[in-house]
């Protein structure tokens, strides 16, 4: 899949652009409830989430994928994005992710795991006020390809901060979500959700705290109050 979406972006560049350099990070971390990109919903158990992304001028390619401790999948994304707007100040860009969703169900004396297709579309402005914080908006138009999948919307409104520190050796960063979702099956609600990260200056580890609460939702049961904690791995 890796060949099929990113090979033919990088072909289309302009020959004078080749020199430009290729850019690849991320993270990986061990979460203790699972939270989703989406953070209203959860795998209700630890997992461990990677995420990656290779870039080379306005193209960017960043999948991810996160398994159970169980070592059964759980989400994989194939995010290809492009920046149609990239100033200092401000980004506007587009994307599409090729995702697969996998449930486990249990029969009377065996485990059946299911994958089911989605297709993504994004816009997002992103507006930087300062060198450590920035707002973002973001819109997906999320699109289920299986029986018993579902298809709605999400915004997402965030706060980002990156610049914290205490004293020489601590940083802090943290964002706050406020976002909306509106999924087919009556899955609709608003919700916000800090989420706070500190790690040791010059030690690529960071512990994390993220919480989400819902305002208003007709989800049943009503999702309440969710936690996760963890531990991640940046380079």
């Amino acid at each position: 899949m890796f060949l099929i979406v990113v090979m033919p972006v990088f072909s289309t560049e302009k020959s004078d652009s080749v020199k430009a350099k290729l850019h690849f990070n991320g993270n990986i971390s061990i979460n203790s409830n699972g939270m989703a990109p989406i953070p209203s919903f959860a795998l209700g158990k630890p997992a461990v989430i990677a995420a990656f992304t290779i870039a080379k001028k306005r193209f960017s390619y960043d999948p991810s994928i996160a398994y159970g401790l169980n070592l059964r999948p759980w989400i994989i994304d194939n995010w290809v994005h492009y920046r149609l707007i990239y100033k200092s100040s401000f980004e506007l860009r587009t994307g599409v992710d090729l995702s697969m969703l996998f449930s486990e169900y249990n029969g009377q004396d065996y485990k059946v795991l299911q994958g089911q297709q989605y297709i993504t579309f994004e816009i997002a402005g992103i507006y930087k006020i300062s060198p450590g914080s920035f707002v973002s908006l973001m819109y997906w138009n999320e699109n289920g390809q299986d029986p018993g999948t579902i298809s709605g919307h999400f915004i997402n409104l965030v706060y980002d901060r990156t610049d914290i520190r205490i004293g020489k050796n601590i940083h802090l960063s943290g964002n706050c979500q406020l976002f909306y979702i509106g999924y087919t099956g009556y899955n609709d609600g608003l919700f916000i959700s800090p989420r706070i990260a500190a790690s040791l200056r010059n030690v690529p580890l960071s512990m994390f705290l993220q919480i989400t609460q819902a305002l208003k939702s007709n989800i049943e049961p009503f999702p309440g109050f969710k936690w996760n904690i963890g531990l991640a791995y940046i380079f």
